[in-house]
């Protein structure tokens, strides 16, 4: 059969470091050009029909580069590459409606609340350990999730809610990539997670489609896809060149991505209590990255 398997993992971590940096610089044009478009008036659900439009059109090409057979298309894992593609779709679905009401700062920090949720699900879905240091960084994360979105303060917006949504589906869609990482070929998880998108949000984006009505708008909306596509090949990518206890920390540049967008394009600056949400989450993230670090260490350690 001509089903594609997946390149084994190399060990060269600035390569790696490199394309995490720039799979989070896609990501963050993704945000920024779908809250724009969305500003001027096209509807969430086309702009997240056009982003897996795009990716799926750029994935199908690159399958089809090696041969038109079906089984190319084929993998042993098709329900939970499936599965994860509907995640990753849920995600945006969520994060471009959250995206026109909130600020671009506070989405972006509530996104990195999943590698908390990925440590707090580990345990049900995983069967992983997680020991007192990692649960206690949980709880920071938690509580700097609230501090960001003030749940009961006045200012508190409804579309907060599908932004966390957004960040428990990107979550779930995570820890099935580490499942299928090394199993499933890059672009067989590409093709499909363009194709479920596509697929299932194409006749809703059709029946409340609107034009742009400018090329620049045409072309931002097209790029939606392709940066889609960039985005999670680079990510892909990046893991066969260095571990995840390596490469998760520069993720969080996608924070200063944002701020720096969120300051260009909308003028507007993050709050104090955006900030201090977002530093809790951080810091509640690198502490589970540093111990999850120091246990692959010492399984090394052991097996030598």
């Amino acid at each position: 059969m001509a089903v594609l398997t997946a390149r084994a993992n190399e060990d060269r971590p600035l390569y790696g470091i490199i394309l995490m940096l720039f799979a989070f610089f896609a990501f963050s044009l993704i945000d920024v050009n779908a809250k724009w478009l969305a500003f001027i008036g096209l509807p969430a659900m086309q702009l997240a029909f056009m982003r897996y439009a795009g990716h799926f059109v750029i994935s199908t090409l690159l399958i089809f580069r090696g041969g038109v057979e079906l089984s190319r298309f084929g993998t042993e894992r098709l329900g939970l590459v499936l599965t994860r593609g509907v995640l990753l779709m849920l995600s945006t679905v969520f994060n471009f409606i959250a995206v026109q009401y909130l600020p671009l700062t506070l989405t972006s920090t509530i996104l990195f609340s999943a590698p908390i949720m990925i440590c707090a699900l580990s345990w049900p879905l995983l069967g992983e350990r997680v020991g007192i240091w990692r649960w206690t960084a949980i709880m920071i994360g938690f509580c700097g999730i609230l501090i960001a979105i003030r749940p009961f303060d006045e200012s508190f917006h409804w579309a907060v809610i599908l932004s966390l949504g957004g960040a428990f589906c990107f979550a779930l869609y995570s820890i099935l990539t580490r499942k299928l990482s090394g199993i499933v070929a890059s672009d067989t998880m590409q093709f499909y997670s363009g194709a479920v998108g596509t697929f299932v949000l194409f006749p809703i984006a059709f029946g409340v489609w609107e034009n742009p009505d400018t090329s620049l708008q045409w072309t931002q909306m097209i790029m939606l896809g392709v940066f889609g596509w960039i985005g999670h090949e680079f990510l892909t990518r990046a893991h066969g060149f260095a571990t995840a206890s390596t490469l998760t920390p520069y993720g969080y540049t996608f924070i200063i991505y944002m701020t720096i967008w969120s300051m260009l394009v909308f003028d507007h600056l993050p709050d104090v209590w955006t900030i201090i949400g977002a530093l809790v989450i951080v810091c509640a993230g690198l502490i589970i990255w540093f111990r999850e670090l120091r246990l692959s260490r010492q399984a090394a350690s052991k097996g030598m």
